[in-house]
């Protein structure tokens, strides 16, 4: 019988009550590896409460104790991330060295969030009024809930918790049923690193889990990063319910090709872009956009180096991996035969071909169309897979039009040697996250993710100063402290409005 992972509450596993578990399996070679316990109601009331009841004593815990588990956690996630990464592989099947690179983007935010000491100064005006002083400072929100999506196990989840847990609020986790292993993993690196029982909790599942967070009075926000359908539906939900939310959608992100780019290097960012991750990045470049003259001379460049990739077992070697599940092998497969029935040329085809692994793994091999159009299937839908479109056009102003006509608004490239279209692209497209000549433009820790339109659901984006701001509330105190050698009090009714004289 398959291992069954239970939840995590209290520093230990909590068994579920009811009796329904999801399949994990490996990517590469199709076996059923072990089970995850889906969470009933009364499995979110228990792991909520364990949260809930450990947050009075870390919200009180100095700010100098918090900033040093923090710190010893990320001491201990430099010495065991190859771990970490080892299980991404075997249950996302990402290839083993972008899955040490997702490991170390996540740690990027663990690093931001050991300055969480000057992130949560507040200020102070003395004398604001005449022997009143006034002062400002941030205070945690409580239980917060993160509900993650399989694409990015480790990375996702720490752009939210680092600092959540540094702000002083205690965490629910509910990883992807995909991919729970990862969220164990870092659970007990927590405990390891000192953290008390009960501030960071993960809770397995499916619907049942995420509705019963959404819904719960004692969860104060959501942290949420999936599709848009969800998004919406997550964001709608925790509002109507008292809570904080930032919802991150889905994407369909371009990269504009000018006739002056480099083409080596625009063929060869293409490529990393549209395939790494086997194209399950909410990041991933989809549709190319060449302008003008080159479009043949790009296509061909993209063509010779996606037809050179090795797909297969991400621990081989390989340079591109399998998709998460056979569902989505299909769904992927699907949208490239409705890609040749609508007419796009397949370039490409990953349908077919050899892949380097053992069994029966998912696997859909890089595939390039072109004279893609903007009412087929392949470029409307957000496919989650290693399925690159090329469209073509004219004019820049064509393609940025093209840009912000689309729904989503994630993120979006541009290659050129010309800085005055670089400079008016930025400033022009209505994109959240802008790459010049840099194909994925995820930003450091320091600055905030997230993109416009359909790509995002509430005001805040994630990690950075906005994500600091996202898990504390701002309070701000007047006070005035009579002078003990004074024998006046400094009252005295007046029922007008308070003034600063």
């Amino acid at each position: 019988m398959a291992e069954i992972l239970q939840h995590r509450a209290g520093g230990k596993a909590l068994a579920s009550t009811g009796d329904r578990t999801g399949d994990v399996t490996d990517p590469a070679t199709g076996a059923l590896t072990k089970q995850v316990a889906f969470a009933s109601p009364d499995d979110v009331e228990r792991v909520v409460g364990a949260a809930r009841e450990a947050f009075p004593g870390w919200r009180d815990t100095s700010l100098t104790k918090r900033t040093q588990i923090v710190f010893r956690f990320r001491e201990l996630l430099n010495a065991r991330a190859g771990e970490l990464a080892a299980i991404i592989t075997s249950e996302h099947g990402k290839v083993l060295a972008d899955a040490a690179g997702e490991v170390a983007r996540g740690q990027e935010v663990v690093e931001f969030a050991c300055g969480m000491p000057h992130l949560l100064k507040g200020s102070a005006t003395a004398n604001a009024s005449a022997g009143v002083d006034v002062h400002s400072i941030r205070q945690p929100l409580g239980v917060v809930g993160i509900i993650s999506p399989f694409n990015f196990p480790a990375m996702v989840p720490m752009w939210f918790f680092p600092i959540a847990i540094a702000a002083g609020n205690t965490v629910v986790l509910k990883p992807s049923e995909k991919v729970p292993g990862a969220a164990q993993w870092m659970a007990d690196l927590w405990a390891e690193a000192g953290l008390p029982d009960g501030v960071f909790t993960v809770l397995h599942g499916d619907k049942v889990a995420v509705d019963g967070l959404l819904t719960h009075p004692d969860v104060k926000s959501i942290s949420f990063v999936g599709s848009t359908p969800i998004a919406r539906h997550v964001y709608e939900t925790g509002t109507a319910h008292g809570k904080r939310v930032q919802a991150l959608g889905g994407a369909k992100n371009h990269m504009v090709v000018l006739p002056d780019a480099d083409l080596d290097l625009a063929a060869d960012q293409a490529v990393n872009a549209g395939f790494g991750s086997a194209g399950e990045r909410c990041m991933a470049i989809s549709a190319v956009v060449a302008v003008g003259p080159a479009g043949d001379p790009l296509v061909a460049r993209i063509a010779e180096r996606a037809t050179g990739l090795r797909t297969g077992d991400g621990r081989r070697g390989t340079d591109m991996g399998p998709l998460v599940t056979r569902a989505a092998q299909e769904r992927v497969s699907g949208y490239v035969d409705a890609g040749e029935a609508a007419g796009a040329d397949v370039v490409v085809d990953g349908r077919t071909g050899e892949f380097d692994a053992e069994g029966d793994g998912f696997f859909v091999g890089p595939t390039l169309f072109d004279h893609v159009t903007t009412d087929m299937t392949i470029y409307t839908d957000e496919i989650f897979g290693p399925v690159l479109s090329v469209l073509r056009v004219d004019t820049y102003d064509e393609a940025v039009a093209l840009v912000n006509a689309n729904p989503y608004g994630n993120g979006t490239a541009l290659f050129t040697h010309d800085g005055g279209a670089a400079r008016r692209f930025q400033q022009e497209v209505e994109v959240g996250m802008i790459g010049i000549n840099v194909p994925v433009p995820v930003p450091m820790a320091y600055y905030s993710f997230g993109g416009w339109k359909n790509s995002l659901f509430g005001d805040t984006h994630a990690h950075g100063t906005e994500g600091v701001h996202f898990f504390t509330r701002g309070k701000v105190v007047t006070s005035r402290w009579p002078d003990p050698a004074s024998s006046e009090h400094g009252g005295g009714l007046d029922l007008g409005f308070p003034t600063s004289e």
